[in-house]
């Protein structure tokens, strides 16, 4: 079930959502998803520019004489990779622009794009299992601290 919470609204019209529980991208999914995004990159032609932490999408080709995406940003995805297992990625947070916004993105139709390559979306992406929060500390006596 896709839960999401910790939406902020900015007043340029961004939007940030934390996704809970966390999607994790499998393995074989993972692996052709980073590889296609790879091919998609914008100094390639493509759209998205890949990192170890975060996956971005332009919304045109190309780079500047520096290296920088010469598109308006549309949205970026957090990741971080092996976190539940070595080659799993998993994407906790999705941010919308205010371009992307404007052009009609959603944090779901942001993060569907790259998942499609692995055959998945936002919403049959397996889920975190969560953990149940830790029991309270309690101190029994004075004694036990001595």
């Amino acid at each position: 079930m896709l839960k999401l919470v910790g939406t902020e609204h900015y007043a340029d019209g961004g939007v940030s959502e934390v996704i809970r529980p966390a999607a994790v991208v499998p393995e074989d999914s993972a692996r052709t998803i980073l590889a296609a995004l790879q091919a998609h990159s914008v100094d390639k032609g493509g759209v998205w520019v890949a990192s170890a932490r975060q996956w971005s999408r332009y919304d045109a080709t190309g780079v500047d004489s520096n290296g920088h995406p010469m598109g308006q940003l549309i949205g970026c995805i957090e990741a971080v990779y092996g976190a539940t297992t070595r080659y799993e990625v998993t994407l906790y947070r999705v941010t919308v622009s205010a371009a992307g916004t404007e052009a009609g993105w959603t944090v779901e139709t942001l993060c569907d794009e790259p998942l499609a390559y692995g055959g998945l979306t936002l919403a049959t992406c397996p889920r975190a299992k969560l953990q149940p929060p830790p029991k309270p500390f309690r101190r029994t006596t004075f004694n036990d601290f001595v």
